[in-house]
């Protein structure tokens, strides 16, 4: 109600301030006859001075005090905007500093655990290389000795084959009943090959 109030005696005086100096232009033409100049020193001047002066407090009061009040908080609401803006830059470069900082502990942490993975591969790469080593040195060692216990069996095998062609010889021998010398010859050439 206060704003239509304003409007309402601010529209009456803007119509006062445009028809009181006509009127008394009009009243002050209708006294005088004929006096020609532009400003006349009569009682007109006053009239229109004091109309002036009225007028000019009407819109100090009505509009220009009004307007100020309105340039300053337009002024406020500016430097309040900007001051809010120049927050929020400060805060988005915060921001940006705090996800660049994070980024980059990422980049550093997801260095640490690829190089932390790769030197776990290449332990279990060397640990299954050595136990593939080991396993094939088992493998052969045990070959050796399966190979060892075959010529050892092999050998005694022949052993006892000489032992027994050694004894139907020296059987066949007797039988034939051949000189000393040939038997000892005959024994000796068994002997000489079981030991070979």
């Amino acid at each position: 109600m206060d704003q239509r109030v304003r409007d309402w005696i601010g529209g009456l005086v803007c119509a006062a301030a445009v028809l009181l100096p006509g009127l008394a232009w009009a009243a002050a033409e209708g006294g005088h006859e004929g006096g020609g100049g532009l400003i006349s020193l009569d009682k007109s001047l006053i009239v229109q001075a004091v109309n002036f002066i009225i007028l000019l407090v009407i819109l100090t009061k009505l509009l220009y005090k009004p307007f100020l009040a309105k340039m300053e908080e337009r002024t406020q609401a500016i430097k309040k905007s900007l001051d809010e803006a120049q927050a929020a830059r400060a805060e988005a470069a915060r921001q940006q500093e705090e996800n660049e900082s994070r980024l980059r502990a990422a980049h550093a942490e997801a260095a640490a655990i690829r190089d932390q993975a790769l030197r776990e591969a290449a332990d279990e790469s060397r640990r299954h290389i050595e136990a593939a080593q080991a396993q094939s040195r088992k493998m052969v060692d045990d070959t050796k000795a399966q190979l060892d216990a075959e010529v050892r069996r092999a050998r005694e095998e022949l052993r006892r084959e000489v032992a027994d062609l050694a004894t139907a010889v020296a059987e066949k021998l007797v039988r034939r009943s051949l000189r000393e010398d040939d038997h000892r010859r005959i024994v000796a050439e068994a002997i000489s090959k079981v030991g070979a």
